[in-house]
């Protein structure tokens, strides 16, 4: 009879904490970031809320987190600034099989979040789950819908910025792994999600900084799987390496002078000299491309101008011009005799031209894809199972993949995405809602197929 008792009090707690919530949270002060209420209840229902409107964004954490952690990232003032309510929950309970916990030491204001299940023999290698938190801008009036409301459409087409880049993958690990927990499975590799900061802005906050932490050796990583990208045919592209970015920018001094006259050896002529010679190695990479059938863009060296300074006004001759480029140089390039060739664009330009990097990656391992890799075999033997036809490429751009694997981790990035348009970062960023499920179901056999790789000799 006390049993019963017990659970009726508790019932009546909750039902009497959603009549508060729903009563009171509608006039609670707009944009307050003061805890809001305490509820009754053993222990007590505690929430922080920010800016009431018709749209709300609930926020719940694991063991390790409170409600004042989602404030102290900044979290909560985000959303209510974009026009979101913020709600915070102080939940009692935690998460059964999984530990979480977060490393804010990484770089001051960022903050990378973990989730662990260990598995039967945690003295092996484990598998790690990456994914980034960050998304990149959106600018709205060119989106069909709200770019963050995730609007779906009459043919299952999902609307949202991160949609591709990497939302989906970040919430089909989790899913696949729930899914593999209430099934009862025990995996024998340790799995690691992690969820890192800063990856669109060059991940010098975010995984570049945190590969070299004390905490991420510590995780035992033998293999680790990243975003990779969508694919318009009924393949899934598979990503082994990347193109290392150099953000370059030549300084061209010249002699300054008056508009009217022609001044010898001036910024501008030096500046244009550099520009012919980048672009020029533009043109013939983009024919290399273009007429070679076992190219991908990942194959050839990408050269981008971005930027021009120089001048002061319409009559005067600048005494010095700067001018930026975005170099992608794929792992099969000599580094160090591309830079030779950029000090003599520079020579040939004429004197005391120099240049200097923004960034600047040398990294150029890449993950073997040989069947006799165990790693590799589990995965594309995953694959096969599950009938996907797999296309092996050199990502073009940049993951934080490229730090896992400078730190001699294989890492492949893949994001099971077929029947679908490359849209990261574009406007009206979508995904259809069936391929979206299909990925969970692939994470499903990847995530046991890599967990379950045979003890290596070493790991004996």
């Amino acid at each position: 009879m006390n049993f019963l008792r017990n659970r009726l009090v508790v019932l009546g707690l909750v039902l009497l904490a959603t009549v508060l919530l729903y009563l009171l949270l509608p006039s609670i002060r707009q944009g307050s970031m003061e805890p809001s209420l305490e509820l009754p209840g053993d222990p007590p229902l505690f929430f922080r809320e920010a800016l009431p409107v018709d749209r709300a964004v609930v926020l719940l954490h694991g063991q390790a987190f409170t409600s004042k952690t989602w404030e102290e990232l900044g979290t909560m003032a985000i959303l209510a600034t974009n026009g979101y309510q913020a709600l915070a929950m102080d939940l009692p309970g935690r998460t059964e099989g999984c530990q979480t916990h977060f490393s804010s030491g990484v770089f001051p204001g960022r903050v990378v979040s973990i989730m662990t299940w260990e598995g039967t023999n945690p003295k092996l290698k484990s598998v790690l789950l990456n994914s980034h938190t960050d998304v990149v801008p959106v600018f709205q009036e060119h989106w069909k819908y709200d770019a963050f409301s995730a609007f779906k459409d009459a043919e299952g087409n999902i609307y949202a910025r991160g949609t591709q880049d990497m939302k989906c993958v970040t919430i089909q690990y989790i899913e696949a792994i729930r899914r593999l927990k209430s099934e009862g499975r025990k995996l024998m590799r340790t799995v690691h999600l992690m969820f890192v900061p800063d990856e669109e802005v060059g991940g010098h906050k975010g995984m570049e900084t945190f590969v070299n932490h004390p905490e991420f050796k510590n995780l035992n990583i033998g293999f680790a799987l990243d975003e990779g990208l969508a694919n318009p045919s009924e393949a899934f592209t598979v990503f082994y390496g990347e193109r290392n970015p150099w953000w370059i920018t030549i300084h061209c001094p010249g002699s300054p002078g008056h508009g009217s006259r022609f001044v010898e050896n001036t910024a501008a002529e030096k500046l244009r000299q550099i520009i012919n010679s980048f672009l020029d190695f533009r043109e013939k990479e983009k024919h290399r491309l273009n007429t070679s059938e076992c190219f991908t863009l990942g194959d050839v060296t990408t050269v981008n101008m971005t930027m021009v300074k120089g001048g002061v006004a319409y009559n005067v001759i600048p005494a010095e011009m700067d001018v930026s480029f975005d170099l992608r140089i794929p792992p099969t390039v000599n580094l160090q005799e591309f830079e030779g060739q950029i000090q003599q664009w520079c020579k040939e330009a004429g004197e005391d031209v120099t240049y200097e990097f923004a960034q600047k990656h040398m990294n150029q391992n890449v993950t073997s894809t040989e069947e006799s890799d165990p790693w590799w075999s589990a995965f594309s033997a995953a694959c096969k199972e599950m009938n996907m036809t797999l296309e092996k490429e050199i990502f073009p751009a940049a993951t934080d993949s490229r730090f896992i694997r400078a730190v001699g981790i294989p890492a492949i990035g893949f994001s099971p995405m077929n029947r679908t348009p490359i849209l990261l970062h574009d406007h009206n960023e979508y995904l259809n809602e069936q391929v979206f499920l299909r990925g969970i179901s692939v994470y499903e056999k990847l995530i046991p197929a890599l967990a379950g790789v045979v003890a290596f000799p070493d790991e004996a």
